[in-house]
């Protein structure tokens, strides 16, 4: 993880903050930073191209400050000072510990699985992708990537606090406390303060990257015409200047709130809830990073490629971490947020000025992810509804994805539709804005034939009551009829079981809701991703070729067996922020279930 994650600066934050302080700072004078004119040539000063002046404006002071102040990129698994500088802490007794920022899954006895916000002790940090660490009785490796170090090293701290709060300890209790803490504060305003002071380094540190990134990388790249397209610039870093831009403006807003004085006293909950829409554009990133990495590891694999990056970060003076780890850190940066804010206002009392705005911005943070990991679930399922699609037989018409991105609900029903009332058999498949229904094979129920859709924009949903239907004149039970708001188009659909009907209704209130989401938050499909989805579909069923319907296209990762260190390196996911977790698609199950032939 490029994004300095210890921030512990200010405030004289606890022992074992101060003394990783300054073995890191020993550390950190020691490294060097080189230079080469091999495949860059450095700007002029008339030199404008790619962002300009734009990007060399006033704010160019407050990277200078920062420089002075010493405030450097850290990779807890990145090696060189901080990693060195951990192992020195943990060989003389200190007790170190790291905060997960994701979730780590692993079938594995010899990793450490956890959540994210979870606590680990890092026993052994010697090598530089994957750690040792302890959780209560369990021990084991995990990536060093997925974990921050914590800001306030000398937690737990909930008794001393409760102590202080409930006993109103006097000066004999709060000088043992400051010999933990330091002297000046008390014990909960010392903690604000360390967070405040991570928060502003770690943004401005952050803020440092994609200027770098921006200027040592995109500007670069620009000039080279020979070596890469403006689709594939486009494809490897995003809209990363556009974040870059937004940033910077966030950064002036936390400046402005941030009390130097007395880092405890700033209020900076209002710059979160007032740029809390603003935080939407990572949206678009974090969706075309896997485009990004594929992108990368395909040039990699050519020498000039390799030399001519190499040469951008020595030119710009960046650490020794590749291409595809700088690109990481928008995606983890966002993840971060709701983690500080949360830790922040841990140690904000309720009387704090900032305490209400603090909590509404957890709230925005959270939803931001929340809508994040939608987006990215949604772009990632288009490519299963495509591959769906391509094994239905007789399909007739648009394809799915021209209006649809998302299986709502999905289910086998009865259907009577005018003007002859005859009940047929049909698998049902709910997408946004449109119903598709299919006739499974006589003989090979695996397979499905389209038969036809429906518009769920220009339908409404009727919950028919059991007994006489009127309109065809038959008795039903369980049955919802789809009318048309203009013509006389109307289907009458019965299921087997009064729960599954009442289930059917839920979906197709959740159809409409849905919809009107997508229209409020502005979220659409590109044509390049649709054609892009169904291109890859027919190469997985090419034409001629027998098609069925088969079980969902899943991959999971599979971890080698090892006797000491992971061989494996873990996909980074984004963090999944929402609570409760979404419930997994009954779909991909149902058509499991129609597919008892297994080749």
């Amino acid at each position: 993880m490029v994004d300095r994650c210890l921030g512990m600066g200010g405030g004289g934050g606890g022992s074992l903050g101060g003394t990783l302080r300054g073995v890191l700072s020993r550390y950190w004078s020691l490294e060097s930073l080189h230079s080469t004119t091999a495949s860059v040539v450095p700007d002029g000063a008339s030199d404008k191209a790619g962002l300009g002046e734009e990007l060399g404006s006033e704010d160019d002071l407050l990277y200078e400050d920062f420089r002075s102040c010493g405030h450097r990129f850290g990779h807890p698994g990145g090696g060189g000072g901080e990693q060195l500088a951990i192992n020195e802490l943990i060989s003389d007794g200190s007790v170190v510990y790291a905060e997960a920022l994701w979730d780590h899954v692993t079938m594995d006895d010899q990793e450490l699985g956890f959540k994210a916000g979870d606590v680990i002790e890092v026993v052994d940090a010697t090598n530089k992708e994957w750690w040792w660490g302890r959780i209560m009785d369990s021990e084991g490796w995990f990536p060093a990537s997925f974990v921050r170090l914590r800001v306030n090293q000398d937690e737990p701290m909930d008794d001393y606090l409760t102590h202080l709060e409930d006993a109103h300890a006097g000066e004999e209790n709060r000088e043992g406390l400051g010999a933990i803490l330091g002297p000046g504060l008390p014990c909960k305003e010392q903690m604000r303060t360390n967070v405040i002071n991570e928060i502003m380094s770690t943004e401005r540190d952050y803020i440092k990257h994609l200027k770098d990134i921006c200027e040592g990388y995109v500007k670069q790249c620009r000039k080279r015409t020979d070596m890469f397209t403006e689709e594939q610039l486009c494809t490897i870093f995003g809209n990363i200047e556009e974040i870059y831009r937004f940033q910077r403006k966030f950064l002036k807003g936390l400046e402005k709130n941030f009390n130097k004085e007395q880092p405890h006293l700033s209020e900076i909950g209002c710059c979160f809830l007032e740029h809390q829409t603003d935080f939407q554009i990572y949206s678009e990133y974090c969706n075309n990073h896997p485009n990004a990495c594929i992108q990368l590891s395909k040039l990699v694999k050519v020498n000039k490629y390799v030399f001519f990056f190499e040469a951008c970060r020595l030119l710009q003076k960046m650490i020794d971490i590749s291409l595809d780890g700088f690109l990481l850190t928008p995606v983890q940066k966002i993840c971060k947020y709701p983690l500080q804010l949360a830790e922040l206002l841990k140690y904000t009392n309720p009387q704090h000025r900032d305490y209400t705005d603090v909590e509404a911005a957890l709230n925005a943070m959270k939803n931001v992810a929340r809508l994040i990991n939608e987006r990215k679930r949604r772009l990632e399922n288009i490519d299963k509804i495509a591959q769906w699609q391509s094994s239905i037989e007789d399909w007739e018409g648009e394809d799915v994805l021209s209006r649809s991105s998302d299986l709502i609900f999905s289910g086998e029903l009865s259907k009577l539709s005018h003007p002859h009332a005859k009940s047929q058999q049909r698998m049902f498949f709910l997408f946004d804005h449109q119903m598709v229904y299919c006739k499974k094979d006589l003989l090979r129920r695996d397979m499905l034939y389209y038969k036809g859709r429906m518009d769920m924009d220009c339908m409404q949903v009727i919950d028919v009551e059991d007994g006489k239907e009127k309109d065809f004149n038959i008795s039903v039970k369980n049955a919802l009829k789809l009318q048309a708001l203009a013509g006389d188009e109307t289907h009458l659909l019965c299921s087997k079981k009064p729960e599954q009907k009442q289930r059917w209704l839920r979906a197709f209130a959740d159809e409409r809701i849905q919809v009107q989401h997508d229209c409020e938050t502005g979220f659409s499909l590109t044509e390049v991703q649709k054609k892009q989805a169904m291109l890859n579909a027919r190469k997985t069923h090419p034409a001629g070729k027998p098609k069925a319907v088969t079980r969902p296209y899943y991959d999971f990762l599979m971890r080698q067996k090892h006797p000491s260190l992971p061989t494996a390196l873990p996909q980074q996911q984004v963090f999944m922020l929402a609570e409760p977790k979404r419930k997994t698609s009954t779909f991909w199950h149902n058509i499991g279930r129609l597919t008892p032939f297994k080749k």
